[in-house]
Parts: structure tokens; sequence; C-alpha cells
């Protein structure tokens, strides 16, 4: 019974340690590594699982490379997996590149992955371009008048200066001031509409490429509409604002005019007041005269005949003056 018992357990305990072997050690890969003829040592996939390095993202990739003819190594592969890169996509590339008789390396391929950029995809293009459309972009030509141009650029990826090149906002960047330029050194917007391959061959000859992870292969103009007239209507908002300076002008004019009107009135009352003053003495110098006897009685008739006589020469020049007027009109 006992013997039994030890039997059983030797079983459970192997059973478990196969379990845990075939768990940990992928004995599985290592098969298929060897099958394909790739020397991977099972020493070599247990380590990887020790430093946390998925054992399949290494040996696929290693498989493949191999297939392909790419001289590739497990401690560089493992280098670039630490160092957070993305082997599998490195090694496509590699395999592409060769395919399409591009030269690029190993090292040149894990820096551009490192940097950021799709290095597969920039394989690709090197071999596929690709057509970037810009967007709406407005000018105005030497006339005024506004265009509105639409170019569609083929560029070809540029691997030596994938890493630190600028991406396609510079070159979509570059392009629009490319038409900017050129419409707005066009005399009329006609010259333009009538060559649109202006605005290309001009941005062109500027070498927008230079600096970019990209080569421009060419640079077509797909649309390309009138706008406004924007030299009329600031023509207009000039006039506008010419107009509003000279309301300003002649109101200020017509209240110096109000206010010189109103210091006349107001002298004009001052010497009413005076001549009113200057009457209300009359009375009392003539008061003054009958008493010490410088004025007699005859003489102040005589003073009333003559008031009363131009008060009736006013009254009849007064009622004579509108009827000569009316007649003469």
């Amino acid at each position: 019974m006992e013997d039994l018992l030890i039997y059983i357990i030797i079983i459970v305990a192997a059973f478990i340690f196969l379990v845990f072997f075939f768990s940990f050690v992928p004995v599985r890969l290592w098969i298929a590594a060897r099958a394909s003829g790739v020397k991977l040592r099972i020493i070599s996939l247990i380590g990887m699982r020790l430093r946390k390095i998925t054992p399949s993202g290494i040996a696929n990739p290693l498989i493949k490379a191999i297939k392909a003819g790419i001289s590739v190594t497990t401690d560089m592969l493992e280098q670039h997996y630490l160092a957070g890169g993305n082997v599998d996509r490195v090694v496509d590339a590699l395999i592409a590149a060769q395919k399409a008789d591009i030269p690029l390396d190993f090292k040149r391929a894990t820096a551009i992955d490192l940097a950021g950029r799709d290095v597969l995809t920039a394989v690709k293009m090197s071999v596929n371009p690709k057509v970037i459309e810009t967007p709406v972009v407005a000018a105005i030509a030497k006339d005024g008048i506004e265009l509105k141009a639409k170019a569609r650029v083929t560029v070809r990826a540029n691997i030596d200066r994938l890493v630190g090149g600028a991406g396609e906002e510079t070159i979509i960047a570059r392009v629009g001031e490319g038409i900017v330029t050129t419409v707005g050194s066009a005399l009329t917007h006609k010259e333009v509409l009538e060559n649109p391959d202006l605005i290309s061959k001009t941005v062109l000859a500027k070498g927008l490429d230079a600096g970019t992870a990209f080569e421009i292969l060419s640079i077509d103009i797909a649309d390309v509409d009138v706008g406004r007239n924007i030299g009329a209507q600031l023509q207009i908002d000039q006039a506008q604002a010419d107009k509003k300076i000279a309301q300003a002008k002649a109101e200020e004019r017509r209240a110096m005019a109000v206010a010189k009107e109103q210091e006349m009135q107001a002298a004009v009352q001052e010497m009413r007041a005076k001549v009113v003053e200057a009457e209300a003495e009359i009375p009392r110098a003539m008061a003054i005269a009958f008493k010490e006897g410088n004025l007699g009685i005859m003489d102040y008739y005589n003073m009333k005949n003559v008031m009363a006589d131009t008060s009736m020469r006013d009254a009849i020049s007064g009622a004579a003056g509108p009827k000569v007027e009316k007649e003469t009109e």
C-alpha cells in the first residue's frame, strides 16, 4: 500500500514538473525553429523568459529573417525588443526592402522604428509613392482677385532622411507657401487660370522637399477657383473710412459755426441790453435838462414831432418793403 502511494506521488510530481516545464520552456517554438533551419538554443528561449521577453516575439521574426536571407542574430532582435521597438515590423521592412532592392540595413531600420516612424510603411512608400492632397489655399493676385487652389503632391519616402526629417505637415505647408507666392506674383488672376502649371513649376523649383523625409516627384494642381474681389472690397472699405472722416470734419465745422452764432447772438443781446439801459436814462436826462433850463417846451415838442415822423417813415417802409420784393420777383 505504501509503495502504491509513493508511486502515485511520483507520477503526480512528474506530471506537475512536465506541465511546468512545457509551460515555461517553449519547446514547440524551439522545434519549429530547428525545423526551419534556425540555430536557436532552448537555453536562449529560457533566458528570454527570465528577461521578460516573449519568446515568440523574437523567434518568429528570426525565422522569417533567416528564411529571407537577412543576417540577424537573436541578440540583435532582443536588444531592439528591450529598447521598446517593434521587432516584427523591422524584420518585415528589411524583407520588403531586400525584395525591392532598396538599401536598408538593420541598424538604420531599428533607428527609424525607435524614432517613432513606421519603417515598413516607409519602405512601401519608397516602392509605391503616396499622394498627399493639400487643403484649399487662398491667395490674391496683383489685380486684387482671390484664387483658391488645391494641389496633389506625389511623394516618395526617403529612407536616408527618415530619422530627423520633417513629415507630411511640412510638405503641405511649403506647397501652400509656393501657391501663395506664385499667385501673389502674377499680374492678373487670368494668368494663373490660363496656366495652372505655373504653380507646379514654381513650387518644384523651390526644392520644397529639402530637410524632409520625402522626395517630391510631382505637384499637380487639382482645382483653381475664383474667389472674392479683395481689391474692390478694400477700395470700398477705404471709401467708407474717408466718408466717415469727412462727416466727422463737417460735424466739427457745423459745431464751430453754431458756437460762433451763439456768441454773436449773446453779443447782440448784450448790446441791446446796453441800448435799453441807455434809453432808460433819456427821461431822467430830459428832466434834469428841463429843471436846469437847458431844454424848452418847444424843443421837446419838436423832438416829439421828429420821433413821430421817424416812426411813420419806418412803418411805411416796413409795409412797402414786402410788396416791392414781391413785384420784383
